[in-house]
């Protein structure tokens, strides 16, 4: 499909607007007709600890999630990241709800798991995800960012949205060589081996660790 530049921005635009408040990323799909974007989002309420998952989601794709929120659960302190009530315990009096648009398309597969972990670590953190960025990959539960495939189609729909980052995996490096040269130089590529270094990517300022106070004045 072939987009004028008024088309282009109009698309980043309506882009933009929908990452303007905390817990929305957007990843990277592969669709037997191309490359789309794809929107998560996130939101936390009241309740017992629960993950309800919606958008006709595949068993791989809820694995996935629940990859990405044990991770950040892991890593909360060392992230700063809290419920509502301030609790490193993101899950404690907590539910968590994660929707995938296009709920009338069957979604599935590993490459959303760092969609899933930056839109959650911005739910928690309360920051907002850049609106330029777009992201694919599957990750391990250590937090690792394993190789996915369709790595053309994919950057080839970032670039007609109109965003300017795109972080893949490290291992899928080889596969910018299949990119053509017009679009490499429209885009920023950032290969990540792991969810450190994609939150790090993917948050304006990057994703830094939260150093406590008391270790800033120690002495040996």
């Amino acid at each position: 499909m072939w987009c004028s530049s008024i088309e282009v921005i109009h698309t980043y635009f309506k882009v933009s607007e929908r990452l303007s408040q905390p817990g929305v990323a957007i990843g990277l799909a592969w669709t037997p007709l191309g490359g789309e974007i794809m929107f998560v989002e996130a939101s936390r309420m009241d309740g017992e600890g629960q993950l309800t998952l919606t958008g006709q989601l595949g068993n791989v794709m809820k694995e996935s999630a629940h990859l990405a929120i044990s991770w950040l659960r892991s890593n909360a302190k060392k992230y700063h990241l809290t419920n509502a009530s301030g609790s490193f315990d993101l899950l404690e009096n907590t539910d968590i709800h994660l929707h995938f648009p296009a709920g009338a398309v069957t979604k599935d597969g590993p490459s959303a798991g760092v969609t899933i972990a930056t839109c959650l670590a911005s739910l928690f953190s309360g920051r907002l995800v850049r609106s330029d960025v777009a992201m694919t990959g599957e990750i391990t539960l250590r937090g690792l960012v394993l190789p996915v495939g369709g790595i053309k189609d994919k950057v080839l729909a970032a670039h007609r949205a109109g965003l300017k980052r795109v972080i893949i995996p490290q291992r899928n490096d080889k596969d910018l060589e299949e990119i053509p040269a017009n679009v490499r130089q429209d885009l920023s590529f950032i290969t990540a081996s792991c969810l450190d270094e994609v939150l790090n990517a993917a948050f304006d300022g990057g994703f830094t660790v939260k150093t406590r106070p008391g270790l800033l004045n120690s002495k040996l």
